[in-house]
C-alpha cells in the first residue's frame, strides 16, 4: 500500500453521501460500503485500531474509489447495485444457488399443476410454497393431481391419453372444457394450500361411503387412501399458533465479536416451513448488511405477502429495493416471531462463530506456511486434475484458492485431446490456461500445485517456462506416501517438505486436492451423460429435438429421466412415445447389467 497515496486521497474526500469501493493491488473491487459522510466513514478505516478481520481487510487495500450521491437512500441503492455487480469478496454475500419447490398453477387456457423452482420465469402463475422439501412437495402434488384433474402434458395433444382414462385430466384435448370449471378447481387448490381441507375432506368421504354401498371396494380403498394421504401431509405443519394462519418471511439477525448472525421464518398459513440461517464474518454496520442480505435474498426467491423485520431495520431504504408491505411489530403474534429468530440468531451465533473464527485463524496460518515453503507470497493458487476413462472424455478442472478459500467463479473446466498421456493432457491445460490469461491479461496466481509428483511438476514447469512466467509463478507438487495419501510438498528443484498431518496446512492441501479432483469428475460425468443421452434418446421414434430437451428439463437430468415411470413421462409427451422412451432405457439398463455380470 502507497502510504501517502491514500493519505492524500483520504484528505480530499467530500463530506457528502455516497458509495466507497476498495480495491486490492489487482484493482479487482473487494469491498463496497455506503456513508452518510465519504470522508468520516473512509478515513475510519485508515486510523485507530481494528479487529483482526477489518485489519487483514484493510491491509488488502491498494487503492479506493468513490461515487457521490444526494442522499444516503441513493448510497444504499447505488451500494446494493455494484454489491450485485462485483460480488466483492469481504461484502457479506447470502445470495446461494438453493431454492425451495413451490406447486405451481399456470394461467394457460388449461391450466396444469406442476413442481416449480424458478419463481421469476412465469410472473402469470400462482404460486404456492415454498415446501420444505422435495418429497413434500410431490406428494402435495400428486394428491392434488387425484382431486383435481387439471390438464397433465405440457401440450396439447391430437388425442386423449390415459390420464384421461384414468380420470386425472379433463382430455381438453378432445373435448372443450369451459372456464368455469378450471376457475372452481383452482379455488379448490387455493383453499386446500391454504389450510382449509374440510370440503375436500368431506367430499372425499361421501364419494368413499358410495363407492363402499356400491360394492366398490377397492374405489372405496383409493378415496380412504387419499384422505389419508391429505391428514399426513396436514399433519407434517407445525402450527404456531392457532388463529394466526396468515403467509410471510420474519427475518431477523445479532451481531457479535466481529460476526453475523441472520435467521429467517419462512411462515405459510400459520406454519414455519423453513429456516433459513447465514453466519459472515462482518466488515461494516450489521443494519446495513442486514439490508444488503435481504435485497440479495429477494433477488432469487418471491417476495412474500408481507416482510416482518425487527426494531431499529431502516424501512424506508429498504423499501427503495424490496416491493412488499414492511412491517416492525411492537406486540402479539409477530413479535414473538420476532423474538424467536433474533434468539435463535443469537444461539446460532453463539454455538458457530467460535468454530469459524478458529477456521478462519487455522487457514491464514497454513497460507503462511505454504508461502514460507515456496519462498514467495501464495495467495492466489491454482490447482489442476484430470479425468478419463481409457482415454475417453479426457478432462481437466482448474481450481482457484484466494487466501486459502476456493473462489468458484475463478474455476475453468476443459475439453481435451483424446488419447493424451497424464503428461501431454498437463501440458495441453496449463497452456490452455495461462495462453488466455497472458493473451486476455488475465490475473496470475502467485503459485501453482500439481498432483502426480516430479513428472507433472516437470511438465506445468516447461510450459510455464515457455511462456515466460517462471519468475513469477511458483510450482510445487503434492508428494503421495505409499498409501496414496499426500505427505509432502516438492519444489521445482526436487526438494521435498514433510507436511505435519496434524497441521493446517496439511488439511488445507487435502481440502484442495478433493476439490479438484471432485470438479474434473463431476465434468467428466456429465459429458458422459450427454453422450449417453444423446446416443439412446436420439435413437426412439418420435423423440426429435424438441422433446429430447423438455424431457431433459423436466426430469432435471438423464438419471431423473431414468428413474420416472411411464405414467410420469406420459405426462411430457404422447402416451405412445412415452412408452418407447421407458422401454428403451430400461432395455439400455437391462443390457448393462447382463454385460456386467458377464465380466
Amino acid at each position: 500500500m502507497d502510504k501517502e497515496y491514500i493519505k492524500a486521497k483520504l484528505l480530499n474526500l467530500p463530506h457528502q453521501p455516497g458509495s466507497y469501493q476498495m480495491k486490492d493491488k489487482y484493482g479487482e473491487i473487494i469491498y463496497v460500503g455506503k456513508a452518510k459522510d465519504l470522508h468520516a466513514r473512509v478515513n475510519q478505516y485508515f486510523t485507530g485500531a481494528h479487529d483482526y478481520k477489518t485489519t487483514r481487510l484493510v491491509a488488502s487495500i491498494e487503492d479506493f474509489d468513490f461515487i457521490v450521491t444526494a442522499t444516503e437512500k441513493e448510497a444504499l441503492v447505488l451500494e446494493i447495485n455494484l454489491i450485485k455487480k462485483y460480488r466483492p469478496k469481504y461484502n457479506i454475500q447470502f445470495i446461494d444457488d438453493s431454492s425451495y419447490p413451490y406447486i405451481k398453477l399456470t394461467r394457460e387456457k388449461y391450466p396444469r399443476l406442476l413442481i416449480a423452482r424458478d419463481t421469476r420465469k412465469d410472473r402469470k402463475a400462482k404460486y404456492f410454497g415454498p415446501f420444505p422439501n422435495a418429497n413434500a412437495a410431490r406428494s402435495t402434488l400428486k394428491i392434488l393431481q387425484n382431486l383435481y384433474p387439471f390438464r397433465r402434458c405440457a401440450r396439447l395433444q391430437d388425442k386423449i391419453c390415459l390420464y384421461y382414462h384414468m380420470g386425472q385430466c379433463l382430455g381438453p384435448c378432445e373435448y372443450e372444457i369451459g372456464d368455469e370449471v378450471y376457475e372452481k378447481m383452482a379455488d379448490g387448490v387455493t383453499r386446500f394450500l391454504n389450510g382449509d381441507i374440510r370440503a375436500v375432506e368431506k367430499d372425499l368421504k361421501e364419494k368413499m361411503y358410495a363407492a363402499s354401498n356400491e360394492l366398490a371396494f377397492e374405489k372405496a380403498q383409493e378415496y380412504k387412501e387419499m384422505i389419508d394421504s391429505i391428514h399426513a401431509v396436514a399433519a407434517d405443519a407445525q402450527n404456531i399458533e392457532k388463529g394466526n394462519r396468515g403467509s410471510r418471511d420474519v427475518f431477523a439477525w445479532h451481531a457479535e465479536k466481529g460476526y453475523m448472525a441472520i435467521t429467517g421464518f419462512l411462515v405459510r398459513s400459520g406454519v414455519i416451513l423453513n429456516k433459513e440461517f447465514r453466519l459472515r464474518p462482518l466488515y461494516g454496520d450489521p443494519a446495513d448488511e442486514f439490508i444488503s442480505f435481504l435485497s440479495q435474498y429477494y433477488q432469487d426467491h418471491p417476495a412474500a405477502r408481507e416482510l416482518v423485520l425487527p426494531e431499529g431495520t431502516d424501512l424506508e431504504g429498504l423499501a427503495e429495493l424490496i416491493d412488499m408491505p414492511l412491517f416492525i411489530p411492537q406486540r402479539g403474534y409477530k413479535k414473538k416471531l420476532i423474538d424467536m429468530c433474533v434468539e435463535n440468531a443469537r444461539k446460532q451465533l453463539e454455538l458457530k462463530f467460535n468454530t469459524v473464527e478458529r477456521q478462519n485463524t487455522v487457514t491464514d496460518e497454513a497460507v503462511r506456511q505454504l508461502s514460507e515453503l515456496a519462498g514467495r507470497d501464495m495467495s492466489r493458487i491454482e490447482l489442476f486434475d484430470n479425468s478419463h476413462i481409457s482415454g475417453a472424455f479426457t478432462v481437466a478442472s482448474c481450481v482457484v484458492y484466494d487466501d486459502g478459500q476456493p473462489n468458484r467463479k475463478e474455476y475453468r473446466l476443459y475439453k481435451l485431446h483424446t488419447g493424451n498421456s497424464d503428461v501431454d493432457s498437463m501440458k495441453e491445460v496449463v497452456y490452455r490456461r495461462y495462453f488466455r490469461l497472458l493473451k486476455e491479461d488475465g490475473r496470475m496466481p502467485d503459485g501453482i500445485l500439481v498432483d502426480g509428483g516430479r513428472t507433472q511438476i516437470d511438465a506445468a514447469y516447461e510450459i510455464i517456462d515457455s511462456l515466460g512466467l517462471s519468475d513469477s509463478i511458483r510450482i510445487m507438487g503434492l508428494v503421495k506416501d505409499d498409501g496414496h495419501n499426500t505427505n509432502a510438498l516438492m519444489n521445482t528443484d526436487g526438494e521435498v517438505f514433510d507436511i505435519d498431518k496434524n497441521s493446517g496446512l496439511f488439511f488445507l492441501l487435502t481440502r484442495m486436492q478433493d476439490e479438484v479432483h471432485r470438479t474434473a469428475v463431476s465434468y467428466h460425468r456429465k459429458l458422459r451423460a450427454k453422450a449417453q443421452t444423446r446416443s439412446i434418446l436420439d435413437e426412439i421414434e418420435g423423440v426429435g429435438p424438441k422433446r429430447k430437451r423438455l424431457l431433459l428439463r423436466t426430469f432435471r437430468s438423464f438419471t431423473g429421466l431414468k428413474a420416472a415411470g411411464e405414467e410420469e413421462i406420459a405426462s411430457v409427451v404422447p402416451a405412445d412415445v412415452a412408452a418407447r422412451v421407458y422401454e428403451a432405457l430400461h432395455a439400455e439398463t437391462e443390457e448393462s447389467e447382463e454385460k456386467t455380470a458377464d465380466q
